[in-house]
């Protein structure tokens, strides 16, 4: 599939199964482009019966991938990961297409996610267990990484590649063969990275794809007796039902979920850089990001000069579709995520707060027919509206001034979530309180939020459980078993 064809024909699309791709089924569903509502093509609804056929082959396929070595996987999923970053200008047109982000965003996430299969290849040859000499005379023991067995790895819309990468790659290096089940907006582009890196090397039945909805066949791979464990990044309400779900059957999940995370800017810190860095982690990827810096408490001293250069920020970036070179904001990816978006601001507004950037819909008539919305941002809302206490999934920005350090921790935690949060300082102190006392994952000092490979990722409260990232993601993808040899 070249780039060009990408954007000019219609696709058709079905399952990936036992390392190839399947004929449109009976039932599909039509994905169109965010930006301009036009047919990108349409996919395979997979029904029960598809995720059964797509578990079953996983399950065929376990046996003998377990057996390879650490080394033996992690050599075939680098070759995956090369050929992944080598078809990159291919998939860029599909990810602009059916998701809606901006060339630019579109190059960095694919670029990310062949990186983080590279990194767990990389580490392939690392994973340790452990072992014990002595435990009695002549006894020793031995602690044994065993892989799950069958994982099903249930990806959002946003980042489609990125988020796949963080499952497949330490669950494929530890020995596990995966079901993935893109969001049903956004499956092209995972339906074709199944087919590269099966043709770099990845056996047949390691990974299977199957495109559908949540509750058909997303309840399905979640439900099915052969999954042991459950991968899964979205929202906290659907992660709460996938837990329930799992615990028939006592499966193991990842769960990533919804995030509101704040940042605080300091009397003494660098404005320019603070301002720049929330007005990216705001608006990058048109603000659907759970990891998207969501709420801002900046001290009163140089609140003015913050909320100035946030709101010229956001004014100056230029709105259109993905394929415009040009383009530094996107459409949002749905019209009933633009209608959520509109309803908690104009919820917010009613009860105080000022507009001081966007607000609205732009009104330029190429954008009419795509899912466009200013980069908007309110200055002092309400402590308890919805852009203070739930997760504003789009390019809405609420800055608050407050008095102190104190202060901006406290009202920092005041959240149900707690995924990333960052903080700008001089201080050593402010930096070291920040870190031990906000209720986050993952804080940054002084830094834009990027995620490392290097680093254990994930959220506590209603963001989530368990960890992706670090070699910390293999303790989530094998079981220990203890060993007893008698000399």
């Amino acid at each position: 599939m070249s780039a060009t064809a990408a954007t000019t024909t219609t696709l058709e699309r079905g399952v990936f199964l036992d390392g190839a791709l399947q004929p449109l089924g009976a039932a599909t569903l039509t994905i169109t482009h965010p930006g301009n509502g036009e047919l990108v093509g349409h996919v395979t609804r997979s029904s029960a019966e598809d995720v059964d056929r797509a578990v079953r082959s996983a399950h065929a396929a376990f046996g003998d991938w377990r057996r390879r070595g650490y080394a033996d996987r992690g050599a075939i999923l680098r070759a995956g990961a090369e050929a992944f970053a080598a078809h990159i200008d291919e998939l860029v047109p599909i990810l602009v297409a059916e998701q809606g982000k901006t060339l630019r965003e579109a190059r960095i996430e694919l670029r990310k996610a062949a990186e983080t299969l590279e990194h767990y290849a990389g580490l392939a040859k690392e994973v340790r267990a452990a072992y014990v000499h002595g435990l009695d005379p002549g006894v020793d023991g031995r602690v044994l990484r065993k892989p799950l067995g069958v994982v099903g790895a249930i990806v959002p819309w946003n980042f489609p590649t990125t988020l796949l990468a963080n499952k497949l790659g330490p669950a494929l290096v530890c020995g596990n063969t995966v079901v993935a089940k893109p969001a049903d907006t956004t499956p092209f582009t995972t339906l074709r990275v199944a087919e590269i890196l099966t043709e770099a090397g990845l056996p047949p039945g390691v990974l299977n794809v199957v495109p559908g909805t949540g509750p058909e066949a997303g309840e399905a791979l979640v439900s099915h007796p052969l999954t042991r464990k459950v991968a899964f990044t979205g929202s906290t309400a659907t992660g709460e039902r996938i837990m329930a779900l799992a615990a028939r059957g006592v499966k193991r999940v990842t769960l990533e979920l919804g995030g509101s995370d704040p940042m605080i800017i300091c009397d003494d810190a660098d404005v320019a850089k603070a301002a720049s860095a929330a007005s990216m982690g705001r608006f990058y990827n048109c603000g659907q990001a759970c990891l998207a810096i969501k709420r801002v408490y900046v001290f009163d001293s140089v609140a003015d000069q913050v909320i100035e250069a946030i709101a010229a920020k956001a004014k100056r970036l230029r709105l259109g579709l993905g394929t415009d070179e040009n383009a530094q904001l996107g459409p949002m990816h749905t019209q009933r995520q633009r209608e959520i978006m509109e309803e908690q601001i104009a919820r917010t507004l009613e009860r105080g707060g000022e507009i001081v950037a966007g607000g609205g819909r732009p009104d330029d008539p190429a954008l009419q027919s795509g899912w466009f919305h200013e980069p908007t941002v309110i200055v002092d809302p309400p402590h308890d509206s919805p852009m203070a206490q739930q997760e504003v999934f789009g390019p809405a920005l609420p800055i608050w001034r407050v008095r102190d350090f104190d202060e901006a921790i406290r009202l920092a935690n005041e959240s149900p979530f707690g995924l990333g949060s960052s903080v700008w300082t001089r201080s050593l102190e402010r930096a070291e309180r920040a870190a031990a006392e906000i209720d986050a994952g993952y804080t940054w000092i002084n830094s834009p939020t990027k995620v490392y490979d290097e680093l254990p990722f994930g959220g506590v409260g209603a963001s989530g459980l368990g960890r992706e990232h670090g070699s910390e993601a293999f303790d989530h993808y094998t079981d220990l078993k203890s060993v007893v040899v008698k000399r």
